[in-house]
């Protein structure tokens, strides 16, 4: 256990491989994003599944994406696991794909605004639709699905960064994989950094309602990667069977190893 990254993310925090991950629920996010509005404070949320801690494992660019974040969430259950095969454990997984309704919910309830950056064109639109549906006081100031490779051209960036900026949202999700969402984040941070910034991958299309989550009992159980595996096996096989299903593998026997030694220094 360590001590938090940021004064604003006051949870402990859990170190797995490598990452700091908050020991919070998705209250405590939403506490997290209502507290950072009361203070006029920014804040950037990484939702770090096995993929992230893979990549952020290997790579130091993406690594110090993380580590820049003022909380890391377990999206993942391995990270869950691993925490619990620690001794340490988390209390549960916390995923982009519920956080874009229960901090939209929170938007609506405190009159705060919304923009959602993300996903093939028309679907941020639909996703913004569908939550004023669902939260009818809530503000949607912007939605857009900014052109396939626009975060290669640095005028396209500008312009993206620009219209959030001029837009002023007090919530923002972007849904762009990582790391290039996480890339765009920091700056639209520079831009405007009194929001609520949040990583949030496929939340926007499922929000949308253009692709499928999984049964919650197939999210609670660990097994929503194989559902949207079954749904997606063209775009997901590599990244779900070749790499994440490796690394988690790989991360829970290195956590079991790690526990044993301590529990072995601690009968010496």
């Amino acid at each position: 256990m360590t001590a938090p990254p940021h004064t604003l993310c006051e949870a402990r925090h859990v170190r797995i491989a490598g990452v700091e991950i908050c020991s919070v629920t998705e209250e405590g996010v939403v506490d997290l994003a209502r507290r950072a509005w009361a203070l006029g404070k920014g804040c950037r949320v990484v939702t770090a599944n096995t993929d992230i801690l893979r990549l952020a494992a290997r790579d130091p660019v993406a690594r110090a994406l993380v580590d820049r974040a003022t909380a890391v969430v377990a999206d993942g259950m391995p990270l869950v696991w691993a925490s619990r095969i620690l001794g340490d454990p988390l209390p549960e997984r916390v995923t982009g794909s519920s956080l874009i309704f229960s901090l939209s919910e929170l938007a609506a309830a405190e009159g705060r605004s919304v923009f959602v950056l993300g996903g093939a064109p028309g679907v941020p639109e639909l996703a913004a639709d569908r939550l004023r549906e669902r939260y009818p006081a809530l503000r949607v100031v912007g939605a857009e699905s900014p052109a396939f490779g626009f975060d290669g051209d640095p005028a396209a960036v500008a312009d993206v960064v620009r219209g959030v900026r001029e837009a002023a949202p007090d919530l923002v999700f972007v849904g762009m994989g990582f790391p290039r969402q996480e890339v765009l984040i920091e700056a639209l941070v520079e831009a405007h950094p009194r929001a609520f910034y949040i990583g949030c991958g496929a939340a926007i299309p499922m929000a949308a309602g253009v692709v499928d989550r999984a049964p919650a009992v197939l999210q609670q159980s660990g097994l929503e990667w194989a559902y949207r595996l079954l749904r997606e096996p063209g775009r997901l096989s590599r990244r779900y069977l070749r790499n994440d299903l490796v690394f988690a593998l790989g991360l829970l026997a290195t956590t079991s190893v790690q526990r044993a030694r301590a529990q072995g220094e601690g009968r010496g």
